[in-house]
């Protein structure tokens, strides 16, 4: 059965290792591609970004931990004097992980191991502290990812577990969030005041608490 959101990501002995954090599993097809290289450089280069925000990175690939070492210097080189690969990069040359989680490739025929075994597409688990999968995406191999909008899910799924809002299409931080449908009555003003502009009854627009209450 696939993976749905809401559902505790499976435990490969990793568990332990995100402790309480928030975490990006990522997976990517096969080391030295291009597409690969260049993702895994973004990464390192927004690091910090993710750091900030409590997320732990752990990139996976179908290929053995020799393997990952020689093309991890390729990607810091993608870069001279940005930061270096900085995160676990899973050896998942058995698929053992990438079966459990449904990441191969059935799509394209071509992204297949010298034994004919498909590597894995682009996929993308954001899982909370609790070990709950919040978010799944699967790009096609040929497709490099956007981390940016890896990094607006999380700030987007922070907000709305500290405050009772949603956030609208093509939100960014510090814009106007939406106030949850569950909030009524007396509690939008209680939890917002009289900072909510109504659209229509069930569309409340308001200002982004973190930046209100600050």
């Amino acid at each position: 059965m696939a993976l749905r959101l809401g559902d505790i990501a499976p435990d490969f002995e990793f568990h332990d290792y995100l402790n309480n954090s928030w975490a990006i599993l990522f997976s990517h097809p096969d080391d030295y591609t291009p597409v690969c290289t260049t993702e895994l450089s973004a990464v390192a280069l927004s690091y910090a970004d993710f750091e900030s925000r409590g997320v732990k990175l752990i990139g996976l690939s179908a290929n053995d931990v020799a393997s990952h070492a020689g093309w991890i210097k390729d990607i810091d080189n993608l870069a001279p004097g940005s930061p270096n690969v900085d995160f676990p990069i899973i050896a998942d040359a058995d698929r053992k992980v990438s079966t459990l989680y449904g990441m191969l490739d059935n799509l394209d025929k071509t992204n297949v191991d010298k034994k004919g075994i498909p590597f894995t597409v682009r996929t993308v688990f954001v899982i909370d502290p609790a070990k709950q999968i919040r978010l799944t995406i699967a790009y096609p191999a040929s497709t490099g990812r956007n981390f940016p909008e890896l990094l607006r899910v999380i700030d987007s799924l922070q907000l709305g577990d500290k405050y009772k809002i949603t956030t609208p299409a093509n939100w960014q931080p510090g814009e106007k969030v939406i106030v949850h449908p569950s909030v009524q009555g007396e509690k939008v003003k209680e939890l917002f005041g009289d900072k909510v502009e109504t659209v229509y009854p069930y569309l409340r627009f308001t200002p982004d608490p973190s930046k209100t209450a600050a």
